[in-house]
This record gives structure tokens, C-alpha cells and sequence, in this order.
């Protein structure tokens, strides 16, 4: 997610003198007048209006591979976060206690010294079990004891893993009262399949510098015959991205509803030791799984059968330096990044060790940072504030769900049922991780990581058997983000992104409602869009949609996805409509909702004009510039081949769908993004 600016007269904005002399307003308007370019058409380009002169003089930080209004929020939550967990270690806290183990956290990460001198000790174990591996069996064990959770639910269909498969745990599709481990397809060290099989001249080119980098990686590690074992690993992963489902595949809810009995595992996928593997995963108990991708796990399965067992065991060790590498020495560190963010996202100079070390800490202790962070930074009343405008975004959706002319009442009882049990979470969870059992050494940066993933995975682990927790939280506090929970039928709002400029509470509403309220209107319409409408207000896989409104849903989301498959991103390169169609109607769906809240707010009065903008145009404007961005083209590459979310600069563009943008800024026929009304999509 990200986010900007002006230069003539109001008249030539709004087409009337008068409107310049509004009356004064004391609080801050929530717009960025200055980013806005009066010399671009906003029916043209609105996110050039609203950010155009933003864009001329933004530059890029040299060690981001983008920059925008997230990057602002984020870097302000970055600096905060940063004074606490510095703070923490000040009055000498307990080892054990939750300050104690954010100080030596921190500590372990900046103490360069120390990792210089463990060299690769703290990865010896787990090379040594790889080197003992003498069969199919000893693989599978070693693959089974490396399985890690994903607790990423935004991405969890797509997870992203060097290790062979993934695990997300939460309630099932078909029975939400029950948690299920999901199997997810994973072996890549490239963020995806599409950098091993793109045709496109980008991605030969990363492949070629991707088996420079392994080779290099092997050389400095002290591993012989370092080229040849790049070929081998690279070769292989190779056969891991045919092996693996498609991102729109992994999409597809229904195809991820495969409950697989454990004992089924041998003859659905074959060429994996599947009782070894679960033993050493800890989920020899389970009496079944899910597994998201059945093309994607039986392909990987038949890998480890067919493949030399010892191109396996060059691949793990591999991934083993490679995963640790940021917390090895400099020298295997800076090839990492190299790699990764310089190569990969184009992004010239690495952070400062500092921030990598709040962002590792803040990640590995989240909960514990969290409770301090809300404690000094997200008082009660902005906490209030915002569960303000989260009913008033849920009572303007009612409201439109009770307009619409094509639902039919069978089908409008149900989404009104979905709406009335949706469980929003503002800020903070209602209860905090507890780290008791987490071992931080003040001198193990490397160990310290490794033993927060086991103890995450233990805690993924112990779910299962377990009642479904409706309130579990997907994010810390401190997080610059916010999601919807399908499963759940539930909201996260971190406290971090309910600061300016996305929500101000002495601000102008039209610019809270543009910017935060568009955001938790997105939120609350993802339990609408092209997955969500899939579940039930239970959280269950159910369609309970009439054939006809079904249908008009599918012929409307068409629609909108061949509106974002028009956008070029980079020459030659498109934005996939189908690929992030979810986000595109959260988009649409939560715009609509936040700019039917605001009016409904204003209790029947005319908005006020501010420095020459009419509410409308400054609600709209607040949108725009809350996806105000500048990205590096690299950056932008890896976007649109990973992310189901489009481009900021194509999602400040919804506003084409909404009939009020039109008469607010003037917009003709004939101007660029002018879709006359039966093309604007309508959803919700």
C-alpha cells in the first residue's frame, strides 16, 4: 500500500470564483495542496492531479525500494518502535521478562562483533543433520523437521518459502469450529515461480545473476565445487516452479478444499516418506490435512523421489546459509542483500543495521513490542474514535446493501447476516502473546531468530484440538497495514496505520473518511469480494448467493478486472486484472461505502469549502493521495508478478467508478479515464 499535491486558482480547479471564499476552518484539512499538479486533467489522470507535483521532486530513499504515504506512516511507527525498544533495555530488566528479551533481542542483532566471530556456528546443527543424510528416509525427517508456519494470511495462498512446504493453521473451510493445519507448496529462494519460468528478458536476466548469487553464496560459506552445486540447486528449484500451482490458481478457495487423510498422503503423493515427514512435522497426530495445492504437493512429493538425493542435500544447505545470511557474517550478509533487495528490487543502499534490527525484533517479539507501543502511542480515544467510523462504514454498508436493486431478499438476508457478525478489532488484540518459553540470548542474533520460528510454529502447532479463537489477531500493533480475516469473518486495524495522514482526529472528516475510512471500508468489503462472498457470516465455505445475483456478481467483477488488465505498468507489462481482482473490489466496494459514511455524517448539511475544495473533492482527493507513491522499476516487476495487489498508482484510479467523482472535478467525455455510466463498475 502507498501514497500525494497543486499550482492554479480555484476557479480553474473548481470552475466557480466562489467557492474560494469559504469560511475559515481552524482544524487541518488532511490534504497535501502543494503535491497536487493543476496542470494534469484529474478525468486524465487522477493520480497524477493529486500527486503530480509530489512526484516531480520525490525521490526514492536509497536504501527503500519505494516511497509514499506508507513509507511516511511506516517510517514514523519505525521511529517510534525504535525509541521503545531502545528504551527497553535501560533500567536492566529481567532476562525473562518480555523488556528483557526485547533489550537482548535488539542487542544480539547489533552486536556485529559476535556474529563475526560465531562465523557459521549458529547453522552448524542443522548442516550437520543435513550431511547425515544416507537415505529417503533421513531426507524426509530433515524436510519434516524444517517445516515452518506462515502467519501471513494476506499472502497464505501464495506462500512464499524456501523450505519444501509451508504450514497455515486456522479454522476449517467446511467446519469453522474446528482449527486445520493447511499444507502449502513452498522450495523456492526467488519470490516466485515466474523468476524461474518467465519468458521475459528481466527474469532470464535475474536467473543469470541468481546462480551467480548461490555460487557465491557456496564459495564464501566454504562449500567445494560452489559453481557446480549452483547448477545442481538452481536446476532443481527449476523443477520445484514447474512442479509448483499458479498464483490464480492458488487463488481458487475451492481448489484449496482438499482434506486429505493423513494415512492417504502415500497414494495421493507419492515419492515422499509421509509418516517420516509428519513425525518429524510434529503432525503424526493429525487425522487429516488440508492441502491447498494438490497439483503443486503431489509434483513436489514425486521431486524428492526422482531427484538425487544429493542435489537435495546441495539445496538445503543452500537454504540454510541462505535463509540465515542476514545474520551471518558480513560477507554472506552482503551478498544477501546484493541479491535480494539490490538485483531483485533495484534498491541501491542497505538500511541502516538499526532499523533491520527494530523491523527483526519488532517481527520476532511482536506481541511484546506491541503492548508498549499501544501503551505510549494509541490512547483510548483514538482507539474510541475509530470504532466510531468502523460502525458508521458498517451502517453504510448496510444501507447499500438494503439499495441494491439486483439482490434478490434471499440473498440480502445473508450478506446483512455476514455484516452483523463481523468482528472488527481496532488497534490491539484483546490478549497478548505470552513468551515465557522463548529463549533470547543477548549474544545469538542468528539462534534468537531461529528459536522465534520454532516457538511461532509451536504456537501454530498448539491450535489444533484447540476452540477457535474468533479474535485472534494476523498483526501486531505496530504493523502499517490492515486485513480481513474470510475465515473469521473478522477485522484487523493495527494502531500504527490509525495515525496521519491516513486518519487525524482533529482533521477535516472528509479527509478521514477518504483516506482511513476507504481503507476500512476496503477491509470491510473483503469479506465481499471474489473470495469473501464465498463464505458464510460463520466463516464457513458455503455459497449463499441465487443463481441470478450470482451472476450478476461474476459479470460485474469481469468487468472490473478488464478495466485493471488495461493498465501498463511498465512497457510491454500489464497490470492482471484477474490476479488482483480481490483488492480491485475491496477497492471499488470500500471507496463507495466510505463516501456514503461521510455524507451520512454531515447529518443532512452542506460540507463546508476549504481552501477552495468542496467536500467531495477533498474526500476524493484524500484517496488519491493516500496511494501517493514512486517505485523502482525492479520493485515494480517483483509487484506484478507476486502481489495480488495492483499498483498504487492504478488503485488511485477507482474513482473512476463512482458517479460523484464525475460532477466533483468536472469530468467529460472524451478525457482518459472517463467510462460512461454503464461502465462504471457497481458492486456493493
Amino acid at each position: 500500500m502507498q501514497r500525494i499535491r497543486w499550482i492554479l486558482t480555484a476557479a480553474v480547479l473548481c470552475g466557480s470564483t466562489a467557492w474560494a471564499a469559504s469560511p475559515a476552518v481552524t482544524r487541518p484539512i488532511g490534504i497535501d495542496l502543494k503535491g497536487i499538479d493543476h496542470g494534469v486533467k484529474p478525468g486524465d489522470d487522477f493520480f497524477r492531479y493529486a500527486n503530480g507535483d509530489w512526484l516531480k521532486t520525490a525521490t526514492i530513499p536509497a536504501d527503500r525500494s519505494s516511497t509514499g504515504t506508507f513509507l511516511k506512516v511506516f517510517e514514523k511507527s519505525e521511529k517510534d518502535t525504535a525509541e521503545l525498544i531502545r528504551h527497553a533495555g535501560v533500567s536492566h530488566p529481567a532476562a525473562d521478562s518480555n523488556a528483557g528479551r526485547i533489550a537482548n533481542y535488539y542487542a544480539a542483532w547489533m552486536d556485529t562483533a559476535a556474529i563475526e566471530k560465531h562465523g557459521l556456528a549458529p547453522i552448524k546443527p542443522e548442516l550437520a543433520q543435513i550431511d547425515a543424510i544416507a537415505s529417503r528416509t533421513d531426507l524426509a525427517r530433515v524436510l519434516g523437521s524444517r517445516l515452518r508456519a506462515d502467519t501471513d494470511p494476506i499472502n497464505a495462498t501464495h506462500f512464499h518459502t524456501e523450505n519444501l512446504f509451508g504450514l497455515f493453521v486456522t479454522q476449517g473451510l467446511e467446519d469453522p469450529s474446528q482449527h486445520v493445519a493447511y499444507l502449502l507448496q513452498g522450495g523456492l529462494a526467488m519470490p516466485s515461480r515466474d523468476y524461474y519460468l518467465s519468458s521475459d528478458p528481466h527474469m532470464a536476466a535475474f536467473r543469470g545473476k541468481y546462480l551467480d548469487y548461490v555460487a557465491a553464496l557456496l564459495k564464501q560459506a566454504g562449500i567445494a565445487d560452489a559453481r557446480d552445486k549452483a547448477n545442481t540447486i538452481v536446476a532443481l528449484e527449476t523443477k520445484i516452479a514447474k512442479a509448483q500451482e499458479s498464483l490464480l490458481d492458488s487463488q481458487d478457495v475451492h481448489k484449496a478444499n482438499n482434506l486429505w487423510p493423513v494415512a492417504d498422503f502415500a497414494q495421493k503423493a507419492p515419492g515422499l516418506d509421509w509418516a517420516t515427514y509428519f513425525k518429524a512435522a510434529g503432525l503424526d497426530g493429525q487425522r487429516q490435512i488440508d492441502v491447498w495445492q494438490p497439483a503443486g504437493i503431489t509434483g513436489l512429493s514425486a521431486l524428492v523421489a526422482s531427484e538425487p538425493l544429493q542435489a537435495w542435500k546441495d539445496l538445503l544447505v543452500f537454504h540454510t546459509i541462505d535463509h540465515g545470511a542476514t545474520l551471518l557474517p558480513k560477507a554472506l550478509a552482503d551478498l544477501h542483500f546484493d541479491f535480494y533487495s539490490h538485483t531483485l528490487q533495484g534498491t541501491p543502499q542497505q538500511q541502516p543495521r538499526w532499523k533491520r534490527a527494530v523491523a527483526a525484533t519488532s517481527s520476532d517479539l511482536g506481541d511484546a513490542v506491541g503492548q508498549i507501543y499501544v501503551k505510549q502511542y494509541f490512547p483510548a480515544s483514538s482507539k474510541a474514535a475509530v470504532e466510531q467510523l468502523v460502525q458508521n462504514l458498517i451502517a453504510a454498508f448496510n444501507q447499500r446493501i438494503d439499495g441494491l436493486a439486483w439482490m434478490t431478499p434471499a440473498t440480502r438476508e445473508k450478506a446483512k447476516a455476514k455484516l452483523t457478525t463481523l468482528k472488527v478489532g481496532v488497534g490491539y488484540p484483546e490478549t497478548w502473546r505470552n513468551y515465557a518459553s522463548l529463549d533470547i540470548r543477548p549474544d545469538d542474533a542468528l539462534g534468537n531468530h531461529l528459536r522465534a520460528e520454532k516457538f511461532e510454529y509451536q504456537h501454530q502447532l498448539a491450535k489444533l484440538g484447540q476452540p477457535v479463537d474468533k479474535n485472534e489477531w494476523w498483526m501486531t500493533p505496530q504493523t502499517v497495514n490492515a486485513l480481513n480475516l474470510p475465515l473469521q469473518n473478522a477485522l484487523n486495524f493495527p494502531a500504527a496505520i490509525l495515525q496521519p495522514p491516513f486518519f487525524d482526529p482533529k482533521a477535516d472528516p472528509a479527509a478521514n473518511y477518504g483516506a482511513i475510512g476507504s481503507i476500512i471500508g476496503h477491509e470491510i468489503s473483503h469479506s465481499f469480494d471474489n473470495t469473501g462472498a464465498e463464505f458464510d457470516a460463520e466463516g464457513k465455505l458455503e455459497n449463499w448467493w441465487t443463481p441470478a445475483d450470482l451472476a450478476h456478481f461474476k459479470a460485474a467483477t469481469a468487468q472490473l478486472a478488464k478495466q485493471f488488465d488495461q493498465y501498463q505498468a511498465l512497457p510491454g507489462l500489464h497490470v492482471s486484472g484477474e490476479q488482483t481482482l480481490g483488492e480491485d473490489i475491496a477497492d471499488v466496494s470500500g471507496l463507495t461505502i466510505a463516501y456514503l459514511a461521510y455524507h451520512k455524517s454531515l447529518d443532512g448539511k452542506p460540507a463546508p469549502v476549504i481552501d477552495g475544495l468542496t467536500g467531495d473533492q477533498r474526500f476524493f482527493l484524500a484517496f488519491g493521495q493516500a496511494w501517493r507513491s514512486k517505485m523502482r522499476d525492479a520493485a515494480l516487476r517483483q509487484r506484478l508478478a507476486t502481489d495480488v495487489h495492483a499498483p498504487p498508482q492504478f488503485r488511485a484510479l477507482t474513482v473512476r467508478n463512482l458517479d460523484a467523482w464525475y460532477p466533483a472535478f468536472k469530468v467529460k467525455p472524451g478525457e482518459k479515464l472517463y467510462l460512461a455510466p454503464k461502465d462504471r463498475v457497481k458492486i456493493w
